[in-house]
């Protein structure tokens, strides 16, 4: 597979989440081990219990506290999540310098740059720790130019077609 690269996917359109977690499926049944580190989705109870099962071949980690998606919380919430979310950011450095998994998935990390809670510059120096064994994907809606250079790989999801109801 696709040792030591770094892919994004991102845009406005819905899959990317879900390309990401095929290829930790396909990773995975190729013996490879995936850790997969949820931001800004709330608790997921449902999905991370679901997920768990996975285990131990794809490790799913969440450090949110809050029920609800980040964009319904309040400001104060807010304050409270980014310290959590810093946390997961923190804890994907060190599973990178670590090399505790072949392949990392940083689900909606871009988003934690959108909302402000790290910086762009904070995500360079997370993949310059990133050794050339693992393999990072990362997902979100907006992709800052600064990071562009640090992809392999450039994944943009577009919707296309509006779902009908």
């Amino acid at each position: 597979m696709d040792a030591g690269r770094v892919q994004i996917y991102y845009g406005d359109g819905r899959g990317k989440s879900a390309a990401a977690l095929g290829y930790a499926l396909q990773a995975a049944s190729a013996g490879r081990n995936v850790f997969v580190i949820h931001f800004l989705k709330g608790k997921m109870e449902t999905e991370a219990a679901f997920m768990q099962k996975l285990e131990p071949e794809i490790k799913v980690f969440h450090f949110e506290k809050s029920q609800g998606r980040y964009e319904e919380l309040s400001e104060q919430e807010k304050l409270e999540e980014n310290i959590n979310l810093r946390n997961g950011v923190n804890f994907a450095r060190k599973v990178l310098v670590t090399e505790e998994c072949d392949l990392l998935i940083l689900d909606e990390l871009l988003g934690v740059i959108d909302n402000g809670v790290v910086t762009a510059q904070d995500v360079e120096n997370l993949f310059r720790a990133k050794t050339d064994g693992t393999q990072v994907i990362v997902t979100g809606r907006s992709l800052p130019e600064d990071l562009k250079g640090y992809a392999d790989e450039i994944y943009q999801i577009q919707e296309k077609k509006a779902p009908v109801n």
